[in-house]
């Protein structure tokens, strides 16, 4: 009878014995690299995948799966062996929580790559509003309880005298998203520590300060889209009043359809989240699975064809991803390359 999850005794070095062991139904010898993780991400990986399987003759196509970084890291975490996937897409940093239950479930080396930019763009229809947003706009807009008071705001008039009497109407991330994660850190957090008791709770309070300042209203006026930005799209086209919360290749891919809003003055743009100029950008990363290296054939390459793709004027930046800087990219091809153990105390 064959067990749900293989525990990995040496991840290297029984690695293939474990892949042909642990597979479930349907899994047992693999012979093709499955990737889970980001919707931000998912459009590169592709990407990368249809390269891959056109530079090597008779391989397929890895299996890349949207399920949201969150999501995608549970799935990652959960073992090693055939059943788990290789590669985890993710649009914000892996946690030193997701990290743990990786090590726990014998997950114990994992490469970390950081394979571009992108920043979290607010968007709506072309023919809808054009707000001049800021993060405490942002802040006391989505936030459950602004400041640690119920959330009244029902038209961004009654966030900013400056914005016109029109319902808040926000399509967004999911829970399981690191754009919904990153939304928080990069923006909403920092609305939050504007006020100076609030942002005084995050070394007093950690847990409250987390539960005030990033905890998303939950009254309607704001719609996750399970981790589904086409639809989102979509929805902005059918509301034009509405706004939208996306990575910005999906503004960018869209641009006809839709316009970007500013953050504190600045549009999102390549050149903006490239220089960090615009509030909302962030390191996108892959995450490797060091014990599937010797038993998933085409793995190493797979994760070397994205090194030839990322560059400036690259295949990846045409579809609306940023460069990294050059030395980002040169310390990023050198982990592909050595493929390094990430140490979890760099982690959050």
């Amino acid at each position: 009878m064959k067990t749900n999850r293989c525990i990995a005794v040496s991840a290297v070095a029984l690695a293939a014995l474990s892949l042909a062991s642990c597979g479930s139904q349907g899994d047992a010898g693999r012979d093709q690299i499955r990737a889970v993780g980001s919707s931000t991400v998912l459009p590169f990986a592709k990407a990368v995948a249809e390269e891959f399987a056109k530079s090597n003759a008779g391989m397929k196509a890895p299996i890349v799966e949207g399920n949201g970084t969150g999501g995608g890291m549970k799935l990652f975490c959960g073992g090693v062996g055939a059943q788990f996937p290789d590669i985890e897409n993710a649009s914000r940093r892996m946690k030193k929580s997701e990290f743990d239950d990786c090590q726990a479930n014998g997950v114990k080396e994992i490469t970390e790559i950081q394979v571009g930019l992108d920043g979290i763009a607010f968007a709506s229809d072309k023919a809808g509003p054009d707000f001049r947003l800021t993060p405490l706009i942002i802040y006391k807009a989505l936030a459950k309880t602004p400041f640690g008071k119920p959330q009244t705001a029902k038209t961004w008039k009654d966030v900013d005298p400056s914005l016109p009497a029109e319902p808040i109407m926000v399509y967004g991330p999911a829970t399981v998203s690191g754009t919904r994660d990153a939304l928080k850190e990069l923006l909403l957090h920092k609305g939050c520590e504007t006020d100076a008791a609030t942002k005084a709770l995050k070394d007093t309070d950690k847990k409250k300060f987390d539960a005030i300042c990033g905890d998303i209203r939950d009254d309607g006026a704001y719609a996750d889209t399970s981790d589904n930005y086409n639809l989102i799209v979509q929805k902005l086209q059918a509301n034009p009043k509405a706004v939208g919360i996306f990575g910005f290749s999906y503004l960018d891919e869209n641009k006809d359809k839709l316009k970007g809003m500013t953050i504190n003055g600045v549009a999102p743009s390549y050149d903006t989240i490239s220089d960090f100029s615009y509030p909302g950008a962030r390191p996108l990363f892959i995450y490797v699975k060091k014990a599937h290296l010797p038993a998933i054939k085409g793995l190493k390459e797979y994760v070397a064809q994205w090194s030839q793709m990322w560059g400036k004027g690259g295949p990846l930046t045409k579809l609306g991803m940023i460069a990294a800087p050059d030395d980002v990219l040169g310390k990023s091809a050198k982990a592909a390359s050595e493929m390094p153990n990430l140490d979890g105390s760099e982690l959050k």
